[in-house]
This record gives structure tokens, C-alpha cells and sequence, in this order.
């Protein structure tokens, strides 16, 4: 959020907030006998780029705001330097699940209090989740382990909140869980039991408690899990915390199946309530919503737009379905006006005929006005939300909205990629410095050009860094535009020759000869590219690409080679299926992949037209398995295999030695040689005893320091690493929710 008099263009000016801290080192050894150095951490600024699944203003306090999202964790809205604040980066490699935020609380009566509910996926694989507690507004936390666990990126991620602090008695707190039923704490979150006199049954479908509301003195329990049918209850209610009922005559069908939000307005003692027939962000098709008065228990429907264009609640009107499709949507987001009796917003989610919008009412719900119609939005700070396009989306997945209880004009909405604001309800701008939650693919440190970094993205493409504390100015890649970047490759001797990978609607390949500034798509592509765009690798000379094939359900196809740039290709079957094509830095004619099945290393020596094996024995089963080529050397390869540590080649493949200077390798990275050195700098996500952490290595991976510290770990950093080739010391790390870290020497 911003203040009043802060422009509205202010948001992403300036650097990111950083912290200089010392760090711990590993645990003492020979491998970490070196001094750890002192690093500065910040973000690479892109600006937002993940679903903003909710926003919560605290209601006594002026300028006081949170929010969460699916994947990257918790912000505090700090004013004065109109930016957010991060708060759970301290959770480590360990804890990656608890990066998920699925529900969050304040305590109306004690400004300072702050709990989240952690737990990004409630399948069997991912750990059970965690409560935590603040006393200094997210500074510091108390952490209470739950023998359950949430879903914060899973289906239903955008309703709630799940989590409430009783207004009758702050000690006690509710959490609604997804599979569990409700649960309840009497100690301030500190410890939690499920709670006794709920009528509902835990359910296996995975929604559970949707959100928890407070309207006075009762509690609102929402439930995900009915069934549509005209008996189904979907809203509890309590007034004594004891015995819960269902509510009287809510509504009942397909369009009030799922209740995804909740809002009270004290003024006029109204409980409104949002809609839809699956419980969203995607799959929603209809939609309503309704009001309770809560002192006479009369419902009733104010939807402003019925789902398929028609109307109903007074003089609601229809919007165009444009181009003849169907305009299917669901309710979402909903807030009510502290300051002003009977003002609502409601926002309608996943409708892609009409394009969502928010609804605004100042009459309780009898009319409504479109807000989008008359939206003038400014991206000039974060340009990759226009998606290629000339103009940007009033958004998607609109299900975090909020009215700041201290001004009537400043709303926010969250979609899948930002946050919106505005001051006056007509210019809305992003109000996201500060958060980042790009999931990072790949990261190229180029050694010459304007831009230091090139990364590709799940979701947001690929992106040109001329800076790294603004938003890229040329916005997303594009021509063609992808959602998710699958390869990023550079030609180590011609560094201006980049080719990029991944998921679009208007082919899957293309190559840049200006480093990454402008594309053009590869002039064909295999028909696979469409269903399966893999990884690329590019020879050292530009002259060779090599393309492989993973469909999303992970099916592995043959690779295919192309000599002339993309406008011929042919399949190469001695290429092991699914495998990463490595380029040799040095010789153009040489390239390399890692059989994670078989553990095998194969390597060509005829610019990629046929593969032979060549070491045999390494480490297999896994494909996060990787395999990297030091720069300017040739045959120089190492291997991260995970827990069973780091490996490395001198002679093209054909011999690993185990490094015995770690014990865990996930993502090597290669970084400018410190003076004196006569190799590059390593930077390394492992372990070299005790726990997971980042480090880097000046003499070849005989002595490690670690550079991370326990404040800036979060959570899963295993996919990509890459140290700059012009700055000692400097690192850029990829986070999975996190966005872009890059560190450097204090």
C-alpha cells in the first residue's frame, strides 16, 4: 500500500530494501576453514509476478496492511517507506512448504499481533503446517507445529480467511483446514485441538473451512464441501464458540455452492457473502451473491451480474459477453467500507469473455458499478503486465480485495500476477514494491553486453535485466510471448546469441542476436515444441542448437537438432529422452547429457548429431539431477546429485571424481575468479555438514564459505544459480516464490 501523498508512481523507484547482516558459517571443517564473508541480500526487481491471494488492512491502526500469497510467503505494508516488507524469508530449505501462506489474522485489540497459517500443499508428500505468532508486527516469531496439513497452493487458495482471532477473547484463535475440520486455540496459537461442537465433517475434496468471519459477537464458519443440492450447508454460525448451528435459510444450488468470501458491515449489521460453484481461482462457471441481515436473519441476493448476462438485485446491469462466448464467471473477491455504511466491492473471477472486473455498490447491494470500464492503468513501472500486448488487463483471479478502513478511495485487488490500487477509483496502479514471487527456471549472467542477467520464469517468460532494482523496461520477452520459460541458453563465445524455450501460444522457440534485447522466432519447430517444450542448449559458436522434449506429465521425447537456426530440425536418437543438453563452453563441436535413469554421461564430438556414452555408474533416479560445464574450459563438467554430493569431470564426460569438500549438492553456478585465483568463482546450494545453505568457493570447491545467513534462506533454492562473470563475488539465486536473489559482498 502507499500513503496519500506519495504519487502513485512512486512504488518500484529506487532499490530494494536490503539488510547486511553476518553470517554464520558452516560447521567447522577443512572445507570451510575461510573467513565467511559479509553479504547484502536483495531482490532482483520485477515487480509482484504471482498470485496475490489475499490483503488484509488492520482496522485500528492507519497504514497497517498484510498480504499473503500461494507460493512466496507473507509482506507487511510498511509505509513510511511505501514499500513491503518480507517476512518468513528466515524459513529454510527444510521448511520450503511453509513458504505457502494460507490464511493470515491480526488482533483488532492488539495492533502488533500477527498469525499466519502456513502450508502450501496438503498431499502426502509435503509436511504437516505451522502457525506462526508475532508480537512485533512479523518482525520476530513463535512457531506452533500443526499435526495437519494446508493447501495454500492448492484449489481454493484465494478464498478465506481461514484464520480468525475471536473478538470476544484474544487469546483464542480459530483455523479452518482443508481436510481436518476446524480447529481451535486458547493460548494465543501456541498450541491447537480440533475444535469440539462443529457440525461439519472433515472432508477428503479439500476444502474443509473457507474462511472464518466475525460479525460482532458471532462467528461465521464457511464450507467448501457441500454438494450444490438444496439441502446442502455451506455457513455456520456461533455465539457462544461452543455450539455451532447452520445458518437459517442461506442459499443453497449451483451458484451458491462453494462460499468463498466473507464481509461484515458493522453500520447496518450486514453479513455479505460471495459465491461460486468450485472453489477457484480456475474450473468456476456461475456464481452469486447474497446478503444476511443478521439482526432479523433475512437473506438476501444482490449478485450484480448473473453469470450467462442476466441481472438481478435492482438495476444491476449486464456487461457483453464479447465475441459471442459464454460469459461464465464466479464471485470472488469482497470488502465492505468501515467508513461508510452499505459501500461494497465484490470482484468476479475466472471470466475470460467479458474479462473480470469489481463491482462497487453504495447502496447495500441494490445497484452496482463496474469499475473496469472506466480504469486508467499505469504499468509503467512494472511494463511485463502488458503480456506483449499493447495495453494491460484490469487482471484474472481477482480474489484478494480490500478497502483501507481509513480511506474510502484506496481499494486494492490482487490477481495472478500483481497488485492493483487506486486513490480515486479511476487510476489504479500496481502497489507491489517490494513483493516478488516469480518461480525461477533458469538465470544467465552474460559476460558482455548491457544487461548482467537473463531469466526465465514459470508463468511471467523471460526477462532482460538493464537494472537490477527496476522493473525490466522492455517488460516480458516476447515475439513470441510465453507463459513459462522451459530453456534459456547463451553461445559462450558469442555471448550476443541467446535462445529461449517454453510455453506460448505463438510458438515455443526463438534466438535473440542482441543478447536478449529483441527476438525472433525460430523460423520452425518440431511438432512435439507445442506439447512439450523442453530444454535448449546452444553450442559455444551459435552455429548448433539442441532441443529436447518433456511433456508437463513428464513423457520424454527424442531430441531434435537444428544447424541453420531454427529452420530445420532433426531428431537425434542417440540423445538420452528428457535429458538437459549441455554445450561444451570451449569446443562448438562438442555437447553433453545426463541419463539421471541409468546414471549416465553421454557426450557428442559431432556438434550434437550423435550421442555415445561415456562415464557410467553416477548417481541415477532423479531428474533434478544436474549437470553444468565450468566456463572457458573445455571437457570442465561437474555434477550436482543431490544427497549423494558433488562430482566432477576434466576430460569431457569420460571420468567423475566425487568432491569430497561437500556432502549435498543441489545447483552449482559460476561466478568472475577472485584475484589471484586461476579458477572461477563456484556458488554452490548444498550442504557441507549441518543443513542446506548457499556457499561459495574462490579455490575450486576445496574450501566452501557459506553466504547466506539464517534471515535470507527462502525456503527451496534448488532449481538455478548463477554468478556473475564481471563482479567477484556476486551471485544471483533462484527461489521458488521468492523471485531473483542476488548477493554481493558487503
Amino acid at each position: 500500500m502507499r500513503t496519500p501523498r506519495l504519487s502513485r508512481r512512486a512504488v518500484l523507484g529506487g532499490s530494494a530494501a536490503a539488510v547486511a547482516l553476518s553470517v554464520t558459517g558452516a560447521p567447522a571443517s577443512a572445507a570451510t576453514a575461510a573467513a565467511a564473508p559479509r553479504y547484502r541480500w536483495r531482490n532482483v526487481v520485477i515487480g509482484g509476478t504471482g498470485f496475490i491471494t489475499g490483503v488484509l488492512f488492520h482496522p485500528a491502526v492507519r497504514g497497517l496492511a498484510y498480504a499473503r500469497t500461494d507460493v512466496g510467503g507473507a509482506y507487511r505494508w510498511d509505509s513510511r517507506g511505501a514499500t513491503w516488507v518480507p517476512l518468513v524469508d528466515h524459513l529454510g530449505w527444510d521448511d520450503w512448504n511453509l513458504l505457502g501462506v494460507e490464511a493470515m489474522a491480526v488482533d483488532p485489540a492488539h495492533p502488533n499481533r500477527l498469525y499466519l497459517a502456513l502450508g502450501a500443499y496438503a498431499q502426502s508428500w509435503a509436511s504437516n503446517g505451522a502457525v506462526l505468532r508475532s508480537e512485533d508486527r512479523g518482525a520476530t516469531w513463535s512457531r506452533a507445529d500443526l499435526d495437519v496439513k494446508l493447501g495454500a497452493n492448492e484449489d481454493g487458495r484465494g478464498a478465506g480467511e481461514r484464520l480468525l482471532v475471536d473478538p470476544r477473547d484474544s487469546r483464542t484463535l480459530w483455523l479452518g483446514t482443508r481436510h481436518d475440520g476446524l480447529l481451535k486455540s486458547t493460548d494465543h496459537g501456541a498450541t491447537w485441538a480440533p475444535a469440539t461442537g462443529f457440525p461439519a465433517k472433515p472432508s477428503s475434496s479439500g476444502q474443509g473451512v473457507v474462511f472464518l468471519a466475525a460479525a460482532g459477537r458471532v462467528l461465521y464458519a464457511g464450507w467448501g464441501d457441500g454438494d450444490g443440492s438444496a439441502t446442502a450447508v455451506n455457513l455456520y454460525r456461533t455465539s457462544d464458540g461452543s455450539t455451532w448451528e447452520a445458518v437459517p435459510g442461506q442459499p443453497t444450488g449451483t451458484a451458491a455452492k462453494v462460499p468463498i468470501h466473507a464481509a461484515y458491515d458493522g453500520h447496518s449489521r450486514e453479513l455479505y457473502v460471495s459465491y461460486a460453484d468450485a472453489p477457484g481461482p480456475n474450473g468456476q462457471s456461475h456464481g452469486s451473491v447474497h446478503k444476511l441481515n443478521t439482526a432479523t436473519g433475512t437473506w438476501t441476493e444482490v449478485t450484480p451480474v448473473q453469470p450467462g448476462g442476466t441481472t438481478s438485485g435492482g438495476t444491476a446491469h449486464t456487461l457483453s459477453s464479447g465475441g459471442g462466448s459464454a460469459d461464465t464467471f464466479a464471485y470472488g473477491g469482497l470488502a465492505v467500507d468501515a467508513r461508510r455504511p452499505g459501500t461494497v466491492a465484490v470482484s468476479t473471477n475466472n471470466r475470460w469473455a467479458a474479462l473480470d472486473t469489481v463491482f462497487r455498490s453504495t447502496d447495500g447491494g441494490r445497484t452496482w458499478t463496474s469499475l473496469r470500464e472506466r480504469a486508467v492503468l499505469d504499468v509503467s513501472e512494472t511494463p511485463y503486465l502488458k503480456w506483449g500486448q499493447d495495453a494491460p488487463k484490469f487482471g484474472w483471479w481477482i480474489q484478494a480485495l480490500a478497502i483501507d478502513p481509513y480511506d474510502s478511495h484506496h481499494m486494492v485487488y490482487g490477481t495472478g500476477a500483481t497488485l492493483y490500487g487506486t486513490r480515486d477509483l479511476v487510476h489504479w496502479a500496481p502497489e507491489i514494491r517490494g513483493i516478488e514471487e516469480a518461480s525461477v527456471r533458469q538465470l544467465v549472467s552474460p559476460p558482455a553486453g548491457a544487461a548482467h542477467l537473463l531469466s526465465g520464469h514459470g508463468d511471467i517468460g523471460v526477462m532482460y535485466h538493464e537494472a537490477l532494482t527496476a522493473s525490466p523496461s522492455r517488460g516480458m520477452a516476447s515475439n513470441p510471448v510465453f507463459g513459462t520459460a522451459t530453456g534459456l541458453a547463451i553461445a559462450a563465445l558469442k555471448p550476443s546469441y541467446v535462445v529461449r524455450t517454453g510455453w506460448g501460444d505463438h510458438g515455443n522457440g526463438a534466438h535473440s542476436t542482441d543478447g536478449g534485447r529483441t527476438w525472433t522466432p525460430f523460423a520452425a519447430q518440431p511438432a512435439l515444441a507445442s506439447s512439450a517444450p523442453g530444454p535448449i542448449a546452444v553450442s559455444a559458436d551459435g552455429s548448433t542448437l539442441l532441443w529436447t522434449f518433456i511433456h508437463w506429465d513428464g513423457t520424454t521425447y527424442p531430441a531434435h537438432r537444428s544447424t541453420d537456426g531454427g529452420a530445420t530440425w532433426t531428431e537425434v536418437t542417440s540423445f538420452p529422452k528428457g535429458a538437459t543438453p549441455v554445450a561444451d563452453p570451449k569446443n562448438p563441436a562438442r555437447f553433453y547429457a545426463y541419463d539421471t535413469g541409468t546414471g549416465t554421461v553421454n557426450a557428442s564430438t559431432d556438434n550434437g548429431a550423435t550421442f555415445t556414452p561415456a562415464a557410467t555408474g553416477l548417481p541415477s533416479g532423479d531428474v533434478q539431477f544436474k549437470l553444468v560445464a565450468a566456463p572457458g574450459r573445455g571437457g570442465d563438467l561437474w555434477l550436482s546429485a543431490k544427497t549423494n554430493g558433488l562430482f566432477r569431470s576434466t576430460d569431457g564426460g569420460a571420468s567423475f571424481t566425487k568432491v569430497d569438500s561437500c556432502s549435498a549438492s543441489y545447483v552449482l553456478g559460476f561466478g568472475k575468479a577472485a584475484d589471484g585465483a586461476g579458477y572461477p568463482a563456484l556458488f554452490h546450494v548444498g550442504s557441507t555438514g549441518a543443513g542446506t545453505f548457499v556457499f561459495r568457493s574462490d579455490d575450486g570447491a576445496k574450501s566452501w564459505v557459506r553466504i547466506n545467513d539464517d534471515a535470507h534462506q527462502w525456503g527451496w533454492t534448488g532449481e538455478t544459480i548463477a554468478g556473475d562473470p564481471r563482479i567477484h563475488g556476486r551471485v544471483y539465486l533462484g527461489t521458488n516464490g521468492r523471485g531473483i536473489q542476488y548477493g554481493e559482498p558487503v
